[in-house]
């Protein structure tokens, strides 16, 4: 009797978990992190990382989701990515923790794993008529917003008395140009080489416009999935437009029998399709994730996509979305998102205002052109929204934020593409004004 007693103790408390881990599990691996970190024994390997990226991001994200009015805005992205860059700002992480998760995100390049599983899982598993109708039209609304946004955010910064040079060339442009390494790096080299200043320079002053434009991004997101479930009518829950009254592959409706084999499958293309881009990239320097993009979708819209891969795209991403997503973002927080960069940012209204208008302009933009185009708004604008993030990085936190990570291959094209767009654009225009 005692014996069931214990029994069904130990039933009830598996039954709480921690993101989708067991109480107990859980519980066991925060003794085990505490003695290694407090006996200076942290592996600084790939194990290592994997445990403390778990062990935080999960219960961070468990907070996320209880914090009222934040947890509106996004909130479990928001303390999963952005509480960990306070953290490390104020050296509040163990030290041993912060160095094996940095050197995992920098040295693995676990982010482009992760778009890749993602892009080919979503778009293999994805509505084939969708995919043909809603490409062309994200580009078009695409090139509309960065039209659309350049001139709001300028006039904005004018009227706050920034001029036209500054807000256009070092607050907009930095905001759309696809990110960091994509985006605010090239920018600043392109600059240097038309103004007399010194390209670290121009780069420490554009990428807190770059931070800042992407947290924005993320806050709205939340919004707009708020306003999509007051509004189910406004959001297709992850699909961009209808699916002329075809069944469409809901990634995240109904249950889909798990096959390893198939799963495994889909997650090998995905790993030579970016291989595929990495050698291309060499060959006539194309970013190897947009290599991947145009590939994947091209197989898919030609039906070259087999059934099997198509299934075993369903299981993919869902592994992808709730296994890797919030350790990812944990791992993007203590790596990638220095804090004292948004904090610099904070103290310059001007720019905060600017920024913000930006950002809003994009969303509204693609908002109201998306259900034009008879495609649905709140996805629409969240997809578009990406360009104004912080690179690869930024949209998996929009996304993550606006629970529509079946939107990556698209988001992957406000980025990469509008962010080729805009630093093109940009280092023309300023070659002609100095």
């Amino acid at each position: 009797m005692e014996e069931k007693k214990q029994q069904t103790f130990f039933e009830k408390v598996s039954k709480i978990k921690v993101g989708f881990i067991p109480l107990p599990i859980y519980l066991i691996l925060v003794v085990v992190y505490l003695l290694l970190t407090v006996n200076k024994i942290m592996p600084n390997d790939m194990m290592g990382a994997i445990g403390i990226m778990t062990l935080f991001s999960f219960i961070l994200e468990e907070v996320g989701k209880h914090i009222p009015v934040l947890n509106s805005l996004g909130g479990k992205v928001l303390v999963v990515t952005f509480l960990p860059s306070f953290l490390v700002y104020k050296s509040w992480l163990p030290e041993s923790s912060v160095e094996t998760v940095t050197a995992f995100m920098k040295n693995n390049n676990f982010l482009s794993f992760f778009i890749a599983l993602l892009i080919v899982g979503s778009i293999c598993s994805m509505n084939r008529k969708t995919l043909l109708k809603a490409s062309s039209r994200i580009i078009l609304i695409l090139v509309i917003c960065d039209i659309v946004g350049a001139l709001v955010g300028t006039g904005v910064g004018m009227l706050l008395g920034l001029s036209a040079f500054e807000a256009f060339f070092f607050v907009v442009a930095p905001i759309m140009a696809g990110g960091v390494g994509e985006g605010a790096l090239p920018l600043s080299i392109g600059y240097a080489g038309l103004i007399a200043t010194q390209q670290a320079d121009i780069f420490a002053s554009i990428l807190p416009c770059v931070m800042l434009g992407s947290l924005v991004a993320v806050i709205f997101a939340g919004l707009l999935k708020k306003l999509g479930e007051k509004r189910p009518e406004l959001t297709g829950n992850g699909q961009l437009i209808d699916g002329d009254d075809e069944h469409l592959d809901n990634l995240k409706g109904g249950k889909v029998d798990v096959d390893i084999e198939k799963m495994l499958v889909t997650g090998v293309l995905a790993i030579t399709l970016y291989l595929l881009g990495v050698w291309v990239n060499d060959m006539i320097h194309l970013p190897a994730p947009i290599v991947l993009l145009v590939a994947v979708m091209g197989a898919k819209m030609l039906g070259w996509i087999p059934k099997d891969i198509e299934n075993g795209g369903h299981s993919l991403y869902s592994l992808t979305v709730k296994g890797i997503t919030p350790p990812l973002l944990f791992g993007v927080g203590v790596a990638m998102t220095p804090w004292g960069s948004l904090v610099k940012v904070f103290t310059h209204v001007p720019m905060l205002i600017t920024i913000f208008a930006t950002v809003l302009a994009i969303v509204l933009t693609a908002y109201f052109v998306g259900k034009a185009l008879g495609m649905y708004p709140v996805d629409t604008a969240i997809a578009v929204s990406c360009c104004s993030g912080q690179g690869g990085t930024g949209a998996l936190a929009i996304l993550a934020a606006g629970d529509r990570m079946e939107l990556m291959p698209f988001a992957q094209v406000s980025v990469r593409l509008g962010g080729a767009m805009m630093v093109t654009a940009a280092i023309f225009l300023m070659s002609l004004f100095v």
